[in-house]
């Protein structure tokens, strides 16, 4: 008898662990943490992440600091940089380095790319990129925002620099309303560095609206649908800020940040910056970097506090409020129609 109960409770623990495997496997593969390092500069930062319908793999672009490089000043190594790919052919799981972006339009010897948002409609990838007319040791200097398109997601046509609000602006994220309209969230640099917001009926000619939110400054504003409500992500540089609207125009500031308490994995001990997020059936996934030598405070400039990487974690809702873990592991596989563009 003692025999018998013993193997029915091996039995039980043993059918318990497969169904737990089962059960993590519809959820998706184990994501790497961390998630992504770029091969090149070690200064991954800013990503946002598309399907590729031609090549049927995930693309991520990013912007890639100059980390590694020697002999730059001030925040020259941020300046100068391009936008790297990397792609993902397990559903985000896993990533590896594909190339940089051929963005087509060089009009002065040196530039800087930063901060790109990236999304297809009827058939042609849009990017709205951010444009530094040099290489810069400090940040006084201007930027706008690009228009650009592609048919394949790695060579990209200039199509017009857009007029917004000044001459200081970066960081765009495009949605498009349920009447059609887009509707674009930039940083407003030269004002406490507040989230502004413009509209479009052709991705090309944008009305200016006006301040959407500015009680803190904050950049790399995302707008995504989720669990039946409009959210914007912003990063506050002490972990990231949550709004959400009924209408897309008044944002309502959950109490909490999120990302701002370090993680206990590899590389995730500093603060979340900049994000993107793939809602994917009823799932939100944050795509975020981070500056794993800048741990402790004050950090001395160098190649360690430098270097920047790509971590994920999926959100989860609670009582009303988004909250992240950071130290949970994140099993992923973004179905091929996830978007998030759309009302």
């Amino acid at each position: 008898m003692k025999r018998r109960i013993e193997v029915l409770l091996v039995l039980a623990l043993l059918l318990g662990a497969a169904g737990g495997t089962s059960a993590q496997q519809k959820k998706g593969k184990l994501a790497d943490k961390p998630l992504f390092r770029d091969p090149i500069f070690d200064g991954a930062a800013d990503p946002v992440v598309i399907w590729s319908k031609k090549e049927k793999k995930w693309f991520m672009f990013y912007t890639n600091r100059r980390a590694k490089a020697e002999g730059l000043d001030g925040v020259t190594w941020v300046h100068g940089t391009r936008i790297g790919i990397a792609e993902s052919t397990d559903g985000g799981a896993t990533w590896k380095y594909r190339d940089t972006a051929n963005i087509n339009y060089r009009p002065t010897p040196d530039y800087t790319h930063w901060a790109p948002d990236v999304f297809e409609h009827n058939g042609l990838y849009h990017m709205y990129l951010t444009y530094v007319p040099g290489v810069f040791t400090t940040w006084n200097h201007p930027r706008n925002i690009l228009h650009l398109t592609s048919k394949d997601l790695l060579n990209w046509e200039y199509k017009s620099t857009l007029k917004l609000i000044n001459d200081k602006v970066i960081d765009a994220t495009v949605f498009q309303l349920s009447d059609g309209i887009w509707r674009m969230w930039y940083n407003n640099e030269r004002d406490g560095k507040s989230i502004y917001y413009a509209d479009s009926k052709d991705l090309e000619n944008w009305e200016l609206k006006g301040k959407a939110v500015g009680d803190r400054g904050g950049e790399g504003p995302k707008v995504f649908r989720w669990k039946g409500k409009f959210w914007m992500l912003v990063d506050n540089w002490a972990g990231m800020g949550l709004y959400h609207s009924e209408d897309f125009t008044n944002w309502t500031k959950q109490p909490n940040r999120i990302l701002e308490q370090p993680g206990k994995g590899p590389e995730d001990q500093a603060i979340g910056g900049h994000a993107d997020v793939v809602v994917s059936d009823d799932r939100a996934f944050v795509f975020y970097f981070t500056h794993p030598g800048r741990v402790k405070k004050p950090f001395a400039d160098s190649e360690e506090t430098r270097r920047s990487l790509i971590q994920v974690v999926e959100l989860e809702l609670q009582d009303g409020n988004v909250i992240a873990d950071r130290d949970k592991p994140v099993y992923i596989k973004l179905g091929k129609k996830a978007i998030n563009r759309r009302k």
